[in-house]
């Protein structure tokens, strides 16, 4: 039987984690820069940021115990990694699967390293078909339109209790 709480709370990168001035990370220009103020910028001058609520849903996961992992396919895996380092996140995450295949692959590597059954997790992506892939495997997984927001986690986390 499922837990109430996912014991695994899975976010996809690109336009659900952040904004890389509306592109795909492995479609903006390298290298990124980090100006005095902290802020991001890509080569282009596109400004790489986390959504508004990103920050407070990672904490409020590491307040309720959930382990957190990452599911992303891009093409460059270093960019992404690189990008997570300058947004001072990528320690957060206990799984880290980013590389250019399947979302079902990510999340058969995150079962296997974990040892959670895919009912125990939460998933967030705004790519549909990805959302229905994962969630043919049993995991519950919520559409991300528009960026991570705290409406849209506690949507997640409401239906997978109801699970």
């Amino acid at each position: 039987m499922p837990s109430a709480t996912p014991l695994l709370v899975v976010f996809d990168l690109d336009l659900t984690l952040w904004s890389c001035g509306g592109l795909w990370i492995d479609c903006t220009s390298y290298p990124f820069r980090q100006d005095a103020g902290g802020r991001i910028w890509d080569s282009d001058g596109r400004e790489m940021r986390l959504y508004a609520d990103v920050a407070d849903i990672l904490d409020r996961c590491d307040f309720m115990g959930i382990d957190m992992a990452l599911a992303s396919r891009t093409g460059r895996p270093d960019w992404a990694r690189e990008m997570l380092d300058l947004l001072g996140i990528r320690d957060r995450f206990v799984y880290d699967e980013i590389f250019p295949s399947s979302k079902v692959a990510h999340f058969a590597n995150l079962r296997d390293a974990s040892g959670f059954d895919y009912t125990d997790m939460l998933f967030f992506d705004d790519e549909p078909r990805n959302i229905i892939e994962v969630g043919a495997l049993g995991v519950t997984s919520i559409d991300v339109p528009s960026g991570l927001d705290m409406a849209t986690f506690e949507q997640g986390l409401a239906a997978h209790e109801s699970r």
